[in-house]
Parts: structure tokens; C-alpha cells; sequence
């Protein structure tokens, strides 16, 4: 038996988004852990592994907003090429792994610094009606946590 779809809350963004998004920022907070606790072997690990979640989440970002785009009548051309700039933006980061060069600094820093210009994004959305009530609510400390702790893990 299925249940009819119940309206958003006022908020505009259902609990259960609010928190699974933010348990999204715990893979985050354990790389942070492991940065601070870990061996040389745990410390690369641990890199690596919040340079990939970070990588993921920010091409997750762009599937988000294509799919705002996608329930819209007649989205602006600029939704659609913001939805495919994470994705874009994620790829480019591997490059300095991929050839040999410094890595993962600078990578995390790239991807720290997307998420959190991300906002900006998020912003013309809601500005523009294409986002539910409340989604800044939810993306601001989304985007803020784990962009902030992309760039504590570069930095550590």
C-alpha cells in the first residue's frame, strides 16, 4: 500500500533531508580524525578518501540542480551549464593526481572552494524560483561544513 505524497512543511525542506544532509558532513569530520590521529599510511588513506567524498558531493550539487531545472517549464540556459560545472570542476581536480604533481593540497582546496561558491549558485535559484522554500536553510550550513572541512583537511 502506498501512501499519498504529503506537502513539504513549512520550511519548505522535509526533516529527513535536513538530517541526512547534515550527516553528510560525518565522512568529512572522519577524515578530520583520521588527519589528526593517523599514521603517514592513515594520513594518505585519509586524504584521499575526503578528497573523493568531497569530489562526489560537489558533482551531487549539479545533479541537484539539474533536476531543479528539469521540473521547471522553461529553465535559463545558465541552470543547465551551472549543473554540469561540478562535475567538471570535480574531474579537473584529479588532474594533478593524475599527472604527478602536488596533490592532494591543492585539489582539496579547489574542491573546498566549490562547494562553498556553490552558494552562489543556490542563491539564483532561490532568486529565481527554481528551489524550494528553505533550501538555503539547508544548503548554507551544508556547503559552509563541508566546504570548511575540505579546506581544514588541505590544510592539515
Amino acid at each position: 500500500m502506498t501512501r499519498a505524497p504529503s506537502s513539504p512543511p513549512a520550511g519548505g525542506i522535509p526533516p529527513i533531508a535536513r538530517l541526512l544532509g547534515l550527516s553528510g558532513l560525518l565522512p568529512q569530520g572522519a577524515v578530520i580524525l583520521l588527519l589528526l590521529t593517523g599514521d603517514a599510511q592513515g594520513r594518505f588513506s585519509a586524504l584521499a578518501l575526503g578528497y573523493a567524498y568531497a569530489a562526489v558531493i560537489l558533482s551531487f550539487l549539479g545533479g541537484l540542480w539539474w533536476g531543479l531545472a528539469a521540473r521547471a517549464d522553461h529553465p535559463p540556459r545558465w541552470i543547465w551549464i551551472a549543473a554540469v560545472t561540478p562535475s567538471l570542476i570535480a574531474l579537473a581536480s584529479a588532474w594533478p593526481w593524475a599527472v604527478g604533481l602536488a596533490w592532494p593540497g591543492p585539489s582539496l582546496v579547489m574542491l573546498g572552494v566549490a562547494l562553498i561558491g556553490a552558494l552562489a549558485v543556490d542563491r539564483a535559484l532561490v532568486a529565481g524560483g527554481y528551489a524550494p522554500a528553505g533550501w538555503m536553510g539547508l544548503r548554507v550550513p551544508l556547503s559552509l561544513g563541508l566546504g570548511g572541512l575540505t579546506l581544514l583537511a588541505a590544510a592539515l
